[in-house]
């Protein structure tokens, strides 16, 4: 099964359900009192989503294999420092390549979180330091419920209304808040929401409400005239060259810094993602109501290239000959 995966990346089917919503929000959007209410229940469904993320998030993953600090702090590194300066030198491709609000969209893409499921399976498929790969993961979703709304208000306030510095106690209230009760009341719910077919349902549910709810009312402002199908495939080559240079930077990082095989593998996967599943429900907090639906589309383009770039990755570390380097044993704890 692993081999079938690594050899015919598909496109997700829930990305193509994501397309369908947004084109259905997009003829079809909802205005007036309507839209208030659907508004209303998207944040409600987000910082309940929030407090899944908090029951779900197993305590022992995040200390299992923390003896490799300067592995994690890589990781992190890359995803809230790497990330953030390559989105800020892409500012002299506007307005030539890329739109003011697409440029915005990508910074917004660069402030997300790794990834969490995607990170681990390809880690684990490709023979990386598994154990690694769950506690850098964790670490940046964790510090993501941080770090992205004061990045992204750093970042991002002075061009599209985002939420300034001054707003992040509200952040706090509509993410972190329900994200440390989620801790709190995980001994008695963690296990059941652990059931990764009914918290999976849910996720995918709001973050389909947020994608509709987003470009409905893009479409409402009239913000889909600023795209036309060039900009379009310049935004995506765009992330294409943006993923390109995050995988050969943290690729040559982890040889620099001397880490194992495994570990490198890690680095390179978990360093490389940014979160879908984080980061639409973050954007219908963030981002100004107007502008969701046009300010995402660099983080879809991405999700679905890194998807795709990491499979062939994968394929290729696990047909890497026995008498390759990154054949040797992962160290002390990071086994799966």
């Amino acid at each position: 099964m692993p081999n079938n995966i690594l050899k015919r990346p598909r496109t997700d089917p829930y990305i193509i359900a994501i397309v369908l919503t947004a084109v259905l929000a997009a003829f079809f959007p909802i205005r007036g009192e309507p839209a208030v209410v659907l508004d209303a229940a998207v944040t409600v469904a987000v910082g309940f989503l929030f407090f899944l993320y908090g029951a779900r998030l197993p305590h022992g993953a995040a200390w299992e294999g923390i003896r490799h600090w300067r592995l994690h702090g890589a990781i992190l590194l890359s995803t809230y420092a790497l990330f953030p300066v390559l989105g800020l030198a892409t500012a002299v491709l506007v307005p030539a390549v890329l739109s003011e609000p697409l440029h915005l969209g990508l910074l917004f893409l660069c402030v997300l979180p790794s990834t969490v499921q995607s990170s681990i399976t390809f880690t684990s498929l490709a023979g990386g330091n598994v154990a690694a790969a769950i506690c850098a993961a964790t670490f940046s979703n964790v510090l993501g419920v941080l770090l992205t709304p004061v990045l992204a208000g750093l970042l991002l306030a002075g061009g599209t209304g985002a939420v300034p510095l001054d707003a992040l106690p509200e952040i706090v209230l509509l993410l972190l808040v329900p994200f440390l009760l989620g801790q709190f009341a995980r001994r008695w719910i963690g296990e059941r929401v652990r059931e990764q077919r009914v918290l999976g349902k849910l996720d995918r549910g709001v973050i389909l409400a947020v994608v509709f709810s987003a470009f409905s009312e893009g479409t409402a402002h009239g913000i889909w005239k600023q795209l036309t199908p060039s900009r379009l495939l310049l935004l995506a080559a765009v992330c294409l060259v943006l993923l390109v240079v995050v995988l050969a930077v943290t690729s040559l990082a982890a040889r620099w810094c001397g880490f194992t095989a495994p570990d490198r593998i890690a680095l390179v996967f978990a360093g490389s993602k940014k979160s879908l599943a984080s980061g639409l429900p973050m954007a219908s907090v963030l981002l100004p109501a107007a502008s969701v639906g046009l300010l995402v589309l660099p983080l879809m383009l991405y999700h679905q290239l890194q998807l795709i770039a990491c499979a062939w990755l994968a394929r290729r570390f696990a047909e890497r000959p026995a008498e390759d380097p990154a054949s040797a044993p992962a160290v002390p704890g990071a086994s799966a």
